[in-house]
């Protein structure tokens, strides 16, 4: 019932809407309803030797209406649905693009994409035409049994004999199809989220040779989809037997019987073909019955799905504002940090460090000492298990994330672009950064020759994930993206890591130019990067192992030492 309440949920801001439509909707169902009674005064004049101009004139009339009501009804219903689809797709666009990080990590994106796009779209269907055929047909049914009555109770009784032994049977079949859909849009989700894996990084699927068990793994869960879909299909199909069975038996029955009674005299034949018509009206309330049902399922199934995404936690104190902040310098502080993700050793295991105001610190040390990590729980993306991060001596626990986020400009370790233009990239974290801003900003990352050397300048489509940029481009359009927010603190993450020896050079410059005026804090396995920043701190399995200048740690880390050494960055004599 939950799923339900859910639904109708929905669909509870459309309700002028819905119930304009399912008034029209019964109107409709009425004037057809009445079709056969106008068709038995047909008969009758017939009979009679009376005028046929005025029960032929109302059966037309009876026609034209329901006819008209059933096209407006049917298009305002279709104009609802797609306003609901659209709510529902706003509603969970908003909340996808506020998860928290970590549900972000559990999930797979391709599945999160199908519940935007091919869940929904059941939902369109079922929160206005299943609900109001449900109600439609429910009416008409109702109608149609108190006309059959009204001509004859004998012919009634076989009628609904015969169908309630078909309703017992559709009642314990809908349940196994609501399962049945629910699979089948799981098994979808589960293709898209392989494709989105296997396109996510087609260059790697490609040079590693991959494209066959990519495309074997992508097709098992498509054939996993497959087999839902034919036992989705085998209860399909069952219930559309039934239903031929539904309309059929009770035909014969009435014809059969109602035959042998207008032989003897007890029933008029004009009652007979009365009856006959609205059996055969039955067929369309029925029918939109077990499809409005049947509908309903899919749409709860979709429900279940879109509704495991309002489950997921979100941040929720975090705000649409986009502004440069400027400012002082903050210090930054970690005390006794400790950090585990689920089912793996601490990441972090009681960091201390201080990077003072306006400094370079930098964060060194082998792959998996949680340094990525460290800048993950400064941005809050993840809140640590103990301990706790200071800025300007305040715990930014007790900051919103949003007032967090505004201070930082980041740069991540690949370095990704959006879709659009250059210039929408650069000013993606700073819209209203003025023209001379953004200028400084590519001549400091050295970006004025790739702009010149476009044919469209900032205007130039860089690809989906900025596949048109190399990845010293992208890097580089990553560091002046950061550097145009003027934040207070600039994290860095492997930020020049694909760049040459020139640009790397003038980066490092403009970094040392921005230190002027924020905190950076940078991790670096290029130590070359490193040896002139203010303070480095050696992590090394979530610890601190040690924290100098760059000759300091050359003669008091032994890891720092190797690190070094290994970049061929340690004097002879120091090495010896």
């Amino acid at each position: 019932m939950g799923t339900v309440r859910t639904l109708l949920g929905y669909a509870k801001s459309h309700w002028i809407a819905l119930t304009v439509g399912l008034v029209i909707a019964l109107a409709s169902a009425a004037a057809n309803l009445a079709q056969p009674l106008a068709t038995k005064t047909v008969v009758d004049a017939l009979a009679d030797g009376t005028s046929l101009t005025r029960p032929v004139l109302i059966l037309a009339i009876l026609v034209v209406i329901g006819s008209l009501l059933a096209g407006v009804y049917t298009f305002l219903l279709d104009r609802t649905a797609e306003k609901v689809v659209f709510s529902v797709r706003r509603q969970l666009i908003g909340r996808l693009l506020r998860l928290r990080v970590p549900e972000l990590d559990r999930s797979a994106p391709g599945d999160l994409t199908a519940r935007v796009t091919s869940d929904s779209t059941l939902l369109q269907s079922a929160t206005t035409q299943a609900l109001i055929s449900i109600v439609k047909g429910a009416a008409g049914g109702v109608g149609a049994v108190i006309v059959m009555f009204t001509l004859d109770a004998r012919l009634s009784g076989l009628t609904l004999g015969a169908l309630a032994l078909v309703g017992i049977v559709i009642g314990v079949l809908l349940p196994k199809i609501r399962r049945v859909i629910t699979r089948a849009q799981e098994a979808v989700g589960e293709v898209g989220a392989g494709l989105d894996r296997a396109l996510g990084a087609a260059r790697t699927v490609k040079a590693s040779g991959a494209e066959a068990r990519e495309e074997a793994a992508v097709t098992e869960a498509a054939h996993k989809a497959m087999l839902a879909g034919y036992a989705g299909a085998k209860y399909n199909a069952l219930v559309g037997g039934i239903m031929n069975l539904a309309f059929s038996v009770p035909f014969l029955l009435v014809l059969g019987a109602g035959g042998a009674w207008v032989a003897t005299g007890s029933l008029e034949l004009s009652t007979l073909i009365a009856f006959l018509l609205t059996v055969f009206y039955m067929t369309e309330p029925l029918s939109e019955l077990v499809q409005g049902f049947s509908t309903l399922q899919q749409g709860l199934g979709a429900v279940k799905r879109i509704h495991g995404v309002e489950e997921l936690a979100i941040e929720t104190d975090v705000d649409e504002t986009v502004e440069t902040v400027g400012g002082t310098a903050p210090g930054i502080a970690v005390h006794g940090v400790r950090f585990q993700y689920a089912g793996r050793s601490a990441a972090l295991d009681g960091v201390s460090f201080e990077a003072p105001a306006g400094g370079r610190t930098a964060i060194v040390g082998p792959s998996g000492a949680g340094k990525t990590t460290l800048f993950a729980l400064l941005q809050r993306f993840y809140e640590p298990e103990s301990g706790l991060i200071t800025v300007d001596g305040t715990d930014i626990a007790k900051m919103t994330r949003a007032e967090v986020r505004r201070r930082i400009g980041y740069v991540e370790q690949d370095a990704p672009a959006l879709s659009g233009t250059l210039e929408s990239n650069l000013r993606y974290a700073a819209p209203d950064a003025t023209d001379d801003d953004l200028a400084e900003v590519l001549q400091a990352t050295r970006l004025t020759d790739l702009v010149e050397r476009l044919p469209d300048g900032l205007n130039t489509m860089v690809g989906t994930r900025g596949v048109a940029l190399s990845g010293g481009e992208r890097q580089r359009l990553a560091i002046a993206r950061a550097l145009l927010r003027r934040p207070q603190v600039l994290l860095m993450d492997e930020a020049t890591s694909q760049l040459d020896a020139r640009n790397e050079v003038a980066l490092r410059e403009a970094i040392d130019q921005a230190a002027e005026r924020c905190t950076v804090l940078l991790i670096a396995h290029r130590l070359s990067t490193v040896v002139s920043a203010d303070q480095i701190v050696v992590l090394e399995r979530g610890r601190v192992v040690a924290t100098g200048t760059h000759d300091q740690l050359i003669e008091a880390s032994p890891l720092y030492r190797e690190l070094a050494a290994s970049q061929l960055l340690v004097p002879e004599a120091v090495e010896q």
